[in-house]
């Protein structure tokens, strides 16, 4: 991929609008909200900064709807910068079929997804037809962080979207299947957590040894797949022995 600079075309200061953030940073805002095609922009963005190789830029982190920045104020300026980046051409933004799609195997309610049956009563639906949704979407990787790992996968179905636990848990299990807002996601290692817990992967989705360290990146397709306690521990033992080959789909 080359980044193109142009007058003309898709020109990324006519899509987003540059954010100071301090003095060492930038934010190039996309737009708001929780949206494919904006994601793409935010990716696609990255992606083309990075082959250009602009002379102080340090960093590019991607979120929903921007992209950070980090630059050297020693070897260039923010206002240099914002100028070189608002000529790149970004195309037209083609969200399309994920080349990769991870099935992750999921044992879903009972000790594994404690949160499961208040979800059910929350939204009217029994607890099999929470999984059903659940395990029917096949979610987008938009973004990872919060914990290494950590993917937010979206969209849930609309009948699924609950607020975050008003009072969050001091200890998440790692491996927690967990829903909030709009979004799911897995807790990779155990740690503090506000969303709703409805399943467990015993799959691992970080390892610093990994290259690269974590299982999923941006733009790759993730399907739950529902499993009973007896295939959740078999599982868990083959990844602790190292011989489990986490499972995939055909994507586009």
């Amino acid at each position: 991929m080359v980044a193109t600079f142009s007058p003309d075309g898709n020109r990324l200061d006519r899509l987003a609008r540059f954010l100071c953030v301090g003095d060492t940073a930038f934010a190039i805002e996309f737009g708001t909200g929780i949206d494919p095609v904006l994601n793409a922009r935010v990716h696609r963005a990255a992606a083309l900064i990075r082959e250009a190789a602009m002379a102080g830029v340090v960093e590019t982190v991607p979120s929903f709807r921007s992209l950070l920045v980090h630059y050297d104020p020693l070897a260039t300026s923010a206002a240099a910068l914002r100028e070189a980046m608002g000529e790149i051409d970004l195309g037209e933004a083609v969200v399309s079929a994920p080349e990769r799609v991870w099935v992750i195997p999921a044992l879903y309610g009972g000790e594994a997804g404690p949160d499961l049956e208040e979800v059910a009563s929350a939204t009217g639906l029994s607890p099999e037809e929470v999984v059903s949704r659940h395990a029917g979407t096949l979610f987008r990787v938009y973004v990872q962080g919060f914990l290494p790992g950590f993917a937010y996968l979206g969209v849930l179905p609309p009948e699924l979207e609950l607020p975050r636990l008003a009072t969050p848990r001091v200890r998440v299990p790692p491996g927690s299947v967990a829903i909030a807002q709009r979004m799911s996601g897995i807790y990779p290692v155990e740690s503090p957590g506000g969303w709703r817990l409805i399943g467990n992967t015993p799959l691992r989705l970080f390892d610093a040894g990994w290259t690269p360290p974590t299982l999923f990146a941006p733009g790759d397709g993730v399907r739950f797949r529902p499993v009973d306690a007896g295939e959740h521990a078999a599982i868990r033992a083959a990844v602790a022995r190292g011989d489990y080959a986490p499972e995939q789909e055909a994507g586009r």
